[in-house]
């Protein structure tokens, strides 16, 4: 009978052992080491600003309101959004007012409580705004932004009444059929 000895063994049962590890693993990139921010807008992170939660809170086809908030990420000094516009298919987007915004440094400004950005084009609620915000240091970003009716946490955010004089109705309707009652 022929033993092995008891290093080979080991030796044998230790890289079983690590080889078990690496393919019960999941691997890298893990999905809890993500960012992740469950809401309705778009977040970029891509520049010394975040624009975080952007959306374009609209009533009626034809108009909205810009809203976002952008952190700076610089602690020493102050970051502007200098510019916003349509970009791509929706480059013909109307942008009223806008003024360049300061974000002081490590600071944030948030648009819903500042007053949003004024748009108009075509879109309504359920739609993808493609837009180009330009910051104070030359770097843009594009970003689709959805355009999401004003109920809920966005009532009382568009600030642009005009468009259609067909306004979002943001009551749910009750169920029909076989369906009705659970």
């Amino acid at each position: 009978m022929h033993l092995r000895p008891p290093a080979a063994r080991l030796l044998a049962a230790g890289g079983a052992l690590a080889l078990a590890t690496v393919l019960s693993s999941c691997g890298f990139n893990y999905a809890t080491d993500r960012v992740y921010t469950p809401a309705e807008g778009t977040n970029d992170r891509t520049t010394d600003v975040d624009v975080l939660g952007a959306v374009i809170v609209s009533g009626q086809e034809g108009s909205g309101t810009f809203i976002a908030t952008f952190a700076n990420n610089v602690q020493d000094d102050s970051s502007t959004v200098d510019a916003f516009a349509g970009a791509g298919d929706d480059a013909d987007l109307e942008v009223e007012g806008f003024e360049p915004i300061e974000i002081r440094p490590g600071d944030m400004v948030n648009l819903a409580d500042e007053g949003g950005i004024v748009v108009r084009g075509d879109f309504g609620p359920g739609d993808f705004v493609h837009v180009e915000l330009t910051f104070g240091d030359g770097e843009s970003i594009e970003m689709d932004v959805p355009a999401t009716p004003p109920c809920d946490e966005f009532e009382g955010l568009d600030d642009s009444a005009e468009g259609s004089t067909e306004t979002y109705d943001c009551e749910v309707a009750e169920p029909v059929g076989e369906h009705a009652e659970h």
